[in-house]
């Protein structure tokens, strides 16, 4: 091949030459004009030997990057290990696919790394603090360290098989005789100060690693609990990983950077394990959040952020604007989006860049998740940087597809008859499209997943009716990985003049395919459905924001009891906040100040105090067993023995009576007689019922006020009904109670006469009445008056 075409170089050569020696009045003989042309190659090859001899080639320029003095960091973020590990057919995609990512940091040869376009384009200027190649070949990029950006798992408890397939693949490629080559400048000690071992992995004595793992945690493996753990803290306890970027304040947040070095080269890590947004938020507007620097060379360090909240705007005050991180970073790593956007964005106005690496896995049908997956290899060299894409081949492909059918009148419309299955045909065609270019894709890439996933959103506004999905799902039921949610019908909803006389319509909220219900946040949902509720069922006490805190531990974090102790304990608030403030008892000032004491918490620390308070609460509540029948706390509570079915039910009568024999004395708790009713079982005899049920469970807000306002005209009369005496022996087995009385006997007696043949309706109306037997009164069983009350 090469020798023919430098035959046809000769004949053209000649021609030329043979046309301007013509031209040149035959100044060259036909002799001369043959050397020329034979000789004229060999010139060409000599000049072109120098030119690339002096101009170096883009492999040799590729590797004088990789020197002693370069960074090279692996990063990725939100991997969700665990995520549907029970399904069939994906349950073991997240392991596979962080095999994928952990065996790119350890690989020794990776052929042609290709730069997106546009991030040649963000990276063109001469200023700009990058070095770009556009391809790389046989590079070695044995990485320093792996940097991840939160939700490594799925389940904020996840199950013992994510756990053993995380540390099996971090076993496998983080450990051996690999030297480190970079050392940490910072103090560890404040680094890892949530640790029992508070240094970085490589440094211990007792552990090899080779590659080490940096990682804040994310909100869906976020610390919980009493003791504030969380899963990857099981890592780093094991010596797999290191965990930073632990906040220890609600209020404040201090950020104390990992500072790492290479040759000349200084890192400045700061990491933000995740935190609500609104907290967040708030944070960064009443400036309490502070970025520490060090002192020597400020200018000196490559400053790396890595984030892990919402980066796009859920709400007002549910993300965190760009605007708000210091100016004097470099490049931010940002978790928790799933939408693959690596290429880093310059923020014109804090001078910084953001990279986005997205998901590894596919957590929800929706448009941003059909990106192509990638990580990132980080490059930084002094105040230089460069980010290379590497694809992702063991993600399972996904392809969505949206349909309006009021676009294709041509092919069927509502009055059409049997136009129901024309739409069916019409959805399965573009189905049958989606699989067709599915599998083009797929050829040729052994290690991409047999069956894709596929998502066919169809539009039905403009009179068009459903069909059943199922029935639709199951001729594809062999060849996708999710056949149950392929299609999703969804319709523009007219805007609606008024709410008022309708009602918040819960399945609304949650008429929504099982994997995108999977992915709604639990506060999200709590309040779009009191943005959009009536006013009769609006919250009073507690605040939009607190309540779906609550739910949310209830729902992710199973604290069963952190919504009836939120709920308590703000209760015991308002209740205590209405006594100081000595309002009238009138309905609307009472609602009026419970109002103002609600919103004069909302979007405050007060507000998180709240809900952390209840949470403990309900962690303690879990770990103790309590006995409520046997242990009586500060605030006497409702008590009420076991006995019959009318027991609950009966009446409170004013008026003093005799108690029953051998009646429980519940005041202390012993056996004994009671004479008189202010005990709390109501089995005495006719006497009147205390109130001493807990204001926290049976009280309302009206009830407490009212108690309250009332307590001094109460404590007056009181003296007149009874006073008890209680005198306890231990050495008997009865507790005998006397009851100084200020009315005459004689009322006291008639009290106690009625008739002992009626005891149902004395049961149902007046309490129990037995006979006065003293010679029964040693065999005495509380018990056995249960039961013969039964009788």
């Amino acid at each position: 091949m090469f020798m023919s075409r430098l035959w046809h170089a000769h004949i053209i050569q000649f021609v030329i030459f043979s046309a301007l020696g013509y031209t040149y009045n035959k100044s060259l003989d036909q002799h001369q004009l043959i050397w020329i042309s034979l000789l004229f190659p060999y010139f060409i090859i000599i000049i072109i030997i120098f030119s690339v001899s002096v101009q170096p080639s883009m492999t040799s320029a590729g590797n004088t990057i990789d020197d002693e003095d370069t960074f090279k960091i692996l990063i990725a973020t939100d991997i969700h290990l665990g995520y549907l590990e029970k399904d069939a057919i994906r349950g073991n995609d997240t392991f596979v696919t962080f095999d994928e990512i952990m065996k790119q940091a350890v690989q020794n040869e990776i052929t042609a790394l290709y730069l997106h376009a546009d991030f040649l384009q963000a990276f063109s200027s001469e200023d700009a603090p990058v070095e770009v190649s556009t391809s790389v070949d046989d590079l070695d990029v044995s990485v320093d360290f792996v940097l991840l950006g939160g939700d490594l798992f799925h389940d904020n408890k996840p199950s013992r098989k994510t756990m053993h397939s995380c540390m099996e693949v971090m076993r496998k490629y983080c450990m051996g005789d690999r030297p480190i080559i970079f050392e940490i400048l910072s103090d560890q000690a404040v680094n890892f100060s949530h640790s029992k071992f508070p240094w970085v992995n490589y440094l211990d004595n007792n552990l090899n690693i080779s590659i080490p793992v940096f990682s804040v945690h994310g909100n869906h493996d976020d610390p919980t609990g009493a003791d504030g753990l969380c899963a990857i803290d099981l890592l780093s306890c094991s010596g797999l990983l290191n965990h930073f970027g632990r906040s220890h304040s609600v209020e404040k947040l201090e950020i104390s950077p990992v500072l790492l070095q290479k040759g000349n080269t200084r890192i400045a890590l700061y990491g933000i394990g995740s935190i609500p947004d609104e907290r967040l938020y708030r944070m960064f507007v009443n400036n309490q959040v502070t970025m520490l620097r060090p002192r020597e060379d400020e200018d000196g360090w490559f400053n790396l952020f890595v984030i892990h909240q919402n980066r796009s705007k859920h709400g007002a005050t549910n993300y965190i604007p760009e605007q708000f991180l210091d100016d004097f970073l470099d490049l931010v790593v940002w978790g928790h989006e799933h939408e693959c956007k690596i290429a880093p964005v310059r923020n014109e106005q804090q001078l910084f860049y953001v990279t986005q690496p997205g998901s590894s896995v596919i957590t929800s049908l929706s448009p941003g998740e059909a990106v192509k997956k990638h990580i990132g290899l980080l490059r930084v060299k002094g105040k230089k940087m460069n980010l290379q894409k590497i694809p992702l081949q063991t993600v399972r492909q996904f392809f969505i597809q949206d349909v309006t059918l009021s676009d294709h009148p041509d092919l069927f419309s509502p009055e059409q008859p049997n136009v129901m299955l024309k739409v069916l045909a019409f959805c399965q065609e573009k189905v049958e499209e989606m699989l067709e270019e599915a599998e083009r894709e797929r050829l040729g890439n052994p290690l991409t997943p047999e069956k894709p996933l596929i998502r066919l959103r169809v539009d039905y506004s403009g009179g068009f009716e459903v069909f059943n999905t199922m029935r639709f799902s199951q001729k594809f039921v062999d060849r996708v990985a999710n056949p149950k949610d392929i299609l999703h019908f969804i319709r523009h909803r007219e805007a609606k003049d008024s709410i008022k006389e309708e009602g918040v319509d819960f399945g609304a909220l949650l008429s929504r395919p099982t994997s995108e219900v999977l992915q709604l946040r639990v506060e999200d949902l709590v309040k779009e459905y009191f943005q959009t509720a009536e006013k009769n069922v609006q919250l009073s006490l507690l605040t939009e924001q607190g309540m779906g805190k609550a739910v949310q531990e209830f729902v992710d974090k199973e604290e069963k009891d952190a919504i009836e102790e939120l709920i308590n304990y703000q209760l015991e608030k308002t209740q205590r906040y209405l006594r100081e403030r000595r309002v009238e008892a009138i309905e609307e000032k009472i609602d009026e100040e419970i109002r103002h004491f609600r919103d004069s918490k909302r979007n405050t620390t007060e507000e998180d105090e709240e809900v952390q308070e209840a949470i403990i609460r309900s962690k303690a509540r879990s770990k103790t067993v309590r006995d409520d029948d046997l242990n009586l706390s500060d605030e006497p509570a409702d008590i009420a023995m076991e006995s019959d079915e009318e027991s609950t039910s009966v009446p409170t009568i004013s008026g003093r009576g005799r108690g029953s024999r051998g009646g429980r004395d519940l005041s202390t708790s012993k056996r004994g007689r009671a004479r008189g009713a202010a005990s709390k079982s109501g089995r005495g005899g006719r006497g009147q019922k205390g109130s001493l049920s807990s204001p926290l469970k049976t009280k309302s807000i009206m009830d407490a006020f009212q108690a309250s306002t009332q307590r001094t005209s109460r404590g007056n009369t009181s003296k007149l009904y009874a006073e008890e005496i209680t005198i306890e022996d231990s050495d008997s087995d009865e507790n005998v109670s006397f009851l100084k009385c200020s009315r005459s006997k004689q009322k006291l007696t008639s009290l106690c006469s009625s008739k002992r043949g009626s005891q149902s309706q004395s049961q149902s109306l007046k309490g129990v009445c037995f006979d006065d037997d003293d010679d029964n009164e040693d065999e005495f069983d509380p018990f056995k008056g249960s039961r013969r009350q039964h009788r």
